[in-house]
């Protein structure tokens, strides 16, 4: 059954914990967020299968980015879980993993000395959308942390921290690899 009627009263249950959580609590927000993020991130995926798009990745040097995605989303389910109270990390190894893609991106590139508008290309712009819901979820995270009623390990913020990297790396790439300059603010 989808629904139980247990959260009419404004509370919810996260994972292993047998207490009920306001669904206004920082931890109930933070779940939320990440929620939408890997949401989001599942439109992003089917988008970039469609175009069939590859990172040149060392590791696996024809990986496609949807590939790359379908990784995050489930990393993210980790740090949900984490964030939930469960006994879930994130190793330094899928630290590592996302910086070695997002270096390898960054490597074709030219070298950032500007902000860029975002939407060069559709793809681009829901990369640099989900880019803005994990800095979101960056901060929610960070926030129940702060509180300190649950346990956020280090690994999980650099984690969250080095997203939106690779969301903004998936980006400019998306948009150089559909034909497309990007665009810098004229500020006028």
């Amino acid at each position: 059954m989808l629904y139980t009627r247990k959260g009419d009263d404004g509370t919810t249950k996260t994972f292993g914990c047998d207490q009920r959580v306001s669904k206004s609590s920082l931890v109930a927000e933070a779940l939320g967020t990440l929620d939408e993020v890997n949401s989001f991130l599942g439109f992003v995926r089917a988008k970039a299968a469609a175009t069939g798009f590859e990172c040149d990745d060392p590791v696996n040097p024809r990986m496609q980015y949807a590939d790359v995605v379908l990784e995050v989303q489930q990393n993210l389910f980790i740090v949900q879980a984490q964030v939930a109270g469960a006994d879930k990390k994130i190793t330094e190894d899928k630290i590592k993993r996302i910086e070695s893609i997002t270096d390898s991106i960054e490597r074709v590139l030219p070298k950032i000395s500007s902000f860029f508008i975002s939407g060069a290309t559709e793809l681009g712009g829901a990369f640099d959308f989900a880019r803005t819901l994990a800095r979101r979820a960056e901060r929610r995270v960070v926030a129940v942390k702060e509180e300190g009623k649950t346990n956020i390990e280090p690994n999980t913020l650099q984690y969250l921290n080095r997203l939106s990297s690779l969301l903004y790396a998936l980006a400019r790439i998306s948009s150089r690899v559909g034909g497309h300059e990007e665009i810098i603010p004229d500020y006028k």
